[in-house]
């Protein structure tokens, strides 16, 4: 989350009131993420967080808008987005896409114990199982074609040795994207970029999933992989932690148990979604765009775990 885009108050507590949730008693720009303008708007209803889409589009928003919906009538723990009067849950702000949600309860933990792990691992699951029936359909993104076409783009930033790991790493995952394992591994609506600062915690009570601005329709187990990646790592070396990752696995396979192919794949699929971020991390910091409280993240991070994953792979 960034601020790209100023919004005033009057632009704000114009669309406050026409989805009907009261008048604007306070606007504060969001720091933090690299995506969107976030605001958190409060009203005498609550507080509301305001997002302006930067990338994003009219035509893509709507799966992501919609998805959330669905998760929040089926009893998954995600901010549900506002309607206007019309029943309209995309708006516009300053001439962009737009969106209201309410503010989920608690705060992120990012020092997560064994037991906020098996909470996210469990509610991951409940998730995946709930968008089984979600009716729309968009590739993730930022999977693997993306990475065809971004990683020529940060080659030059990078040396050699970072450039032999990431050519060998793509080719990697252009095989195992390939093989009949991969195309028997379950899919669905997957969130994509389930870090410790989009989860909400009280306590040990998980109380939210949020941030659904990564998801598209992929395997659930690269979603998994995605979660294994940031909760149950060291943040210093990017070196595996045994008991949190045992925490998440046993919790999700209490809801969805793992199939075969999920099993054999996991590895790879670990491998993958280090890979993705460190390629995502090297575009936004060596061609950032501007925002007034943008910070890119480090991108050696996800270049560790990747490292961490090919060495010692994590056998189920």
């Amino acid at each position: 989350m960034a601020v790209f885009t100023e919004v005033t108050q009057p632009q704000a507590d114009a669309l406050m009131q026409a989805l009907n949730l009261g008048p604007l008693t306070a606007l504060r720009g969001i720091e933090g993420g690299i995506e969107n303008t976030n605001y958190f708007a409060t009203t005498d209803q609550g507080e509301f967080v305001l997002t302006l889409f930067e990338r994003l589009g009219f035509e893509q928003l709507p799966f992501y808008l919609h998805l959330m919906k669905h998760l929040a009538q089926r009893g998954i723990l995600v901010p549900d987005p506002a309607a206007n009067q019309g029943g309209d849950i995309l708006h516009t702000v300053c001439g962009k896409p737009a969106a209201v949600v309410n503010k989920l309860a608690g705060q992120s933990q990012l020092a997560p114990q064994a037991v906020h792990c098996a909470a996210v691992g469990a509610m991951l699951a409940r998730m995946h199982l709930a968008g089984q029936d979600y009716n729309r359909s968009q590739p993730n993104l930022r999977g693997l074609p993306w990475w065809n076409e971004t990683v020529p783009v940060v080659l030059p930033f990078l040396t050699p040795e970072q450039a032999t790991l990431i050519r060998s790493e793509l080719a990697f995952q252009n095989h195992i994207a390939a093989s009949s394992a991969y195309a028997a591994l379950p899919r669905g609506p997957v969130h994509a970029d389930l870090f410790r600062d989009n989860v909400m915690f009280d306590g040990e009570q998980l109380t939210g999933f949020f941030d659904f601005y990564f998801a598209g329709v992929d395997s659930w187990l690269f979603d998994l992989a995605v979660c294994l990646n940031d909760w149950c790592i060291d943040l210093q070396s990017g070196a595996h932690d045994a008991t949190r990752a045992q925490a998440m696995i046993t919790a999700y396979q209490g809801v969805r148990p793992l199939r075969g192919a999920e099993r054999q794949l996991l590895p790879a699929m670990l491998r993958a979604g280090a890979l993705r971020f460190w390629i995502s991390r090297l575009w936004d910091f060596h061609l950032p765009r501007q925002a007034s409280m943008l910070t890119p993240h480090d991108p050696s991070h996800f270049e560790r775990v990747l490292r961490a994953r090919v060495t010692h792979p994590v056998v189920l």
